[in-house]
């Protein structure tokens, strides 16, 4: 079973575990997905080591473990392991000459987590980028091992030309020109198997092909056996390479298969296959195809190619006024005015029911959003007709530029996808580019427009909640449901992971703690006036716990409305208490004061979690979602997520899965013990409360 490649899984070797458990924090704050282990004597080295940690982070004068141990016991590990060293004072940074001498990657500041989260996602990067290429090597291998038993097996008669001469040739090749197989087929040359009359036909051949290009080019000639006997064939030649170096493939269609084929009906019919039918856009196939093509010419430093992603919006919407039959006919025009706004150098292509695509070949500077910027502005001021009914088609664009880096078809697809989705979530009727540096220059003025929502939704506009219930596995629960914030806009609804950065960086996440409380309060008053006994989950940022009234005002806000403290039960991720702990410490005997509920998130990553509880107040655990990535499939997994059931309730707490997507999880979260459940499988956030907790 293949591991995750987006979690690191980080060695920690450190004297103090209060440091190491501050290294993890400090690097789980700063977003990076860790899975950590800590080794204090060279016994648990070794055996940390044959869990394969992904990189090894040591302090550079560490007294149990010395550097010079630790790298004996990486290389005689044999792993592709990382090895970071880091100093804790200007003194330890004397050790970076010798340590770079023993094998020691890189080098970080203990007291700078933003340098050591840099260096961190540097060598996991490289890390990650060297299994790739082990991968890829092997699946070439794998590929070539089953095209030379395919090419042998064919009976079409097949060759491989470099420079007039064949480098390869099958059997079926070897029987259609009468060659003895024990002849060596490297000393032929192709035109000795070509007719005189055909001779100047072929050579004007070879000279326009572009050797190493995909073309595919044909050519009735008549063809020469050992004999001397003639026959007439069609050769197909393609570029190709062998052994690295680029050649032609040669294809031969006899007679008995070729007769009245007609190259430029085979042509057209290929064209045909190529194309969507509703759409007359490319397909999704031969976009890929054209796509995979602009990845390697990229890899080979033909820069220039630009991808851009775009999807209908609230297609669902759009589809249950038209109907079955007729959006296909809308998806005909929207066709014909994709392709009025394409230029010569770029394809589009529909790749899936309303998402589409186009590739540029030849994009610099501010063109490349001029394709997306024109379509855009053209669907905003364009009514659709169908039948008697007027329709108006936004839609929502991504781009991403291709670069050296993009090893694959799937990472360019990625990160276009991903700025795709970020003009989703800011409303739709949007362009996105995924450049960083223009992203920079744009965060200034994005932040005063952001900056403005905010300060209207905090003062009581723009922000609403949405409710995802939190079932119990084992025995009902009661009703209890998570506030999920969201702000609304022109645009649409946008999501918290937009707008929260803006807010941390100009200091309002306690203003909006404050507001996401009090709506929680108003919303269990409604429903205890509905008859009804609801708790909720309410998250609170890093902000709150230096928030010095929040805990007054908070016990006022409930006494005002006459609620139970345990209505409110607030969740902070463990990272956030790790970091801040005597802080928080003081601020969870407040919420246990007036006896609200205490929850921590992102719950099981840290070096020694359980004892985190054992120095705080709190009675749930919600495991990290990192667990639940294909559970079904992944026992190391499962078998965390059992470890933390048992060890919970033995301590008395009660665990929570979140992000639980598929039927299959459910079964294996039942099976390990755990408490509650909650996720989009379930139910979506949702602006009503209308979850039967009868039924699970």
């Amino acid at each position: 079973m293949n591991r995750p490649d987006h979690i690191l899984r980080v060695l920690l070797i450190e004297d103090s575990a209060e440091v190491a458990e501050s290294m993890v924090s400090q690097l789980r704050n700063a977003g990076v997905p860790i899975r950590p282990s800590h080794a204090a004597d060279l016994t648990s080295l070794e055996t940390m080591l044959e869990q394969a940690p992904d990189l090894v982070l040591i302090a550079l004068a560490n007294l149990n473990i010395g550097l010079a141990a630790t790298m004996d016991a990486v290389n005689r590990s044999g792993k592709d392991i990382s090895v970071v060293g880091y100093a804790r004072s200007p003194a330890d940074a004397r050790e970076v000459a010798k340590a770079s001498t023993m094998g020691v990657c890189s080098f970080a500041f203990a007291d700078q987590p933003e340098h050591i989260r840099a260096v961190v996602q540097r060598e996991f990067s490289s890390l990650t980028a060297r299994r790739s290429q082990r991968r890829l090597e092997a699946a070439l291998r794998e590929a070539q091992r089953r095209c030379d038993a395919l090419l042998e097996s064919s009976k079409e008669p097949i060759a491989y030309e470099h420079e007039g001469m064949h480098v390869r040739a099958n059997k079926a090749w070897l029987e259609a020109f009468e060659i003895d197989e024990n002849d060596p087929i490297e000393g032929i040359a192709i035109l000795d198997l070509i007719a005189p009359e055909s001779t100047d036909k072929f050579k004007a051949l070879l000279r326009t092909a572009g050797t190493g290009e995909a073309t595919l080019e044909r050519l009735s000639i008549t063809a020469r056996k050992m004999d001397a006997s003639t026959f007439e064939a069609i050769l197909e030649l393609s570029g190709a390479s062998y052994e690295g170096e680029p050649c032609h493939q040669i294809i031969l269609r006899m007679p008995d298969v070729s007769d009245g084929v007609d190259p430029e009906r085979l042509r057209q019919l290929e064209e045909m296959r190529s194309r969507d039918l509703v759409t007359d856009l490319f397909n999704r196939k031969h976009l890929l195809g054209e796509l995979e093509r602009a990845v390697d010419a990229t890899a080979g430093g033909k820069a220039g190619h630009v991808l851009s992603l775009f999807e209908i919006d609230r297609y669902r919407e759009l589809y249950d006024s038209v109907g079955t039959v007729n959006i296909d006919l809308l998806l005909r025009d929207l066709g014909a005015e994709i392709q009025k706004h394409l230029g010569s150098d770029e394809i589009a292509g529909r790749l899936g029911d309303h998402s589409f695509a186009v590739l540029s070949s030849s994009p610099t500077g501010s063109d490349k959003t001029k394709f997306s910027d024109a379509l855009r502005a053209a669907l905003e001021t364009r009514s659709f007709s169908v039948g008697k009914q007027e329709f108006q088609v936004t839609a929502s664009f991504g781009g991403t530029l291709l670069t050296e880096k993009m090893a694959s078809v799937a990472q360019v697809l990625g990160q276009a996808e991903e700025a795709l989705r970020q003009a989703q979530s800011e409303g739709g009727n949007r362009v996105v580019f995924a450049d960083l540096a223009a992203k920079a220059k744009a965060d200034a003025s994005d932040d005063s427009q952001w900056l403005e929502l905010l300060t209207k939704a905090v003062a009581g506009t723009g922000f609403t909640l949405r409710y995802q219930p939190v079932i119990g596995l084992n025995s009902n629960g009661g009703e209890i449901y998570e506030v999920v914030l969201r702000l609304e806009s022109s645009k649409g609804e946008v999501q918290p992971k937009v707008f929260l950065p803006v807010a941390e960086r100009n200091g309002m996440l306690a203003a909006i703690d404050r507001w996401v409380i009090a709506a929680a309060i108003s919303s269990a008053v409604e429903r205890e006036k509905a008859g009804h006994t609801t708790r909720f989950f309410v998250k609170l940022s890093a902000a709150s716990l230096d928030d010095p009234g929040l805990l007054k005002w908070i016990a006022q806000q409930m006494a005002e409305a006459r609620l139970p403290g345990d209505t409110l039960i607030f969740e902070m991720a463990e990272s956030t208490i790790v970091t801040n702990l005597k802080t928080a410490r003081e601020f969870l005997k407040g919420l246990e004061s007036i006896k609200a509920g205490f929850a921590l998130e992102q719950f099981g990553l840290g070096l020694n979690s359980f004892q985190l509880i054992r120095q705080i107040p709190v009675l749930y655990l919600k495991i990290d979602r990192n667990f639940m990535v294909g559970l079904p499939g992944n026992k190391e997994n499962e078998n965390k997520i059992r470890e933390i059931c048992v060890q919970a309730k033995h301590a008395g707490k009660l665990t929570i899965a979140e992000f639980v997507e598929d039927a299959a999880s459910m079964t294996i979260l039942f099976v390990c013990g755990v408490n509650f459940v909650q996720g989009n499988f379930l139910r979506e956030p949702d602006r009503t409360m209308s979850y039967d907790f009868g039924i699970v």
